[in-house]
């Protein structure tokens, strides 16, 4: 018997692909309009931090939201299944 069971993933490929193609897209034209925008250093890496910190926290919040939201639905699977437990 053959007991071995296959993952499962919640996106299809290509959907993961147009995900980060469109991150990708437009980390670049983020770095494009920096490298033509005609104002001094300083300017430019400020704008350059601001860019890499909004990025990097919408990961971070995107993963936040993610892990809270499967807590949540652990958390009420384990409950309904003390309340099936209870009741028989």
């Amino acid at each position: 018997m053959n007991n071995i069971k296959k993952k499962a993933y919640r996106n299809t490929p290509a959907f993961v692909m147009m995900a980060w193609g469109a991150f990708l897209f437009f980390c670049i034209l983020i770095l494009i309009g920096l490298y033509t925008l005609k104002e001094p250093l300083m300017v430019k890496g400020y704008y350059l931090m601001g860019s890499v910190g909004l990025i990097s926290s919408s990961f971070t919040l995107s993963k936040v939201i993610r892990d809270n939201q499967e807590d949540e639905e652990r958390y009420n699977q384990m409950f309904r299944a003390q309340d099936i437990d209870n009741k028989e």
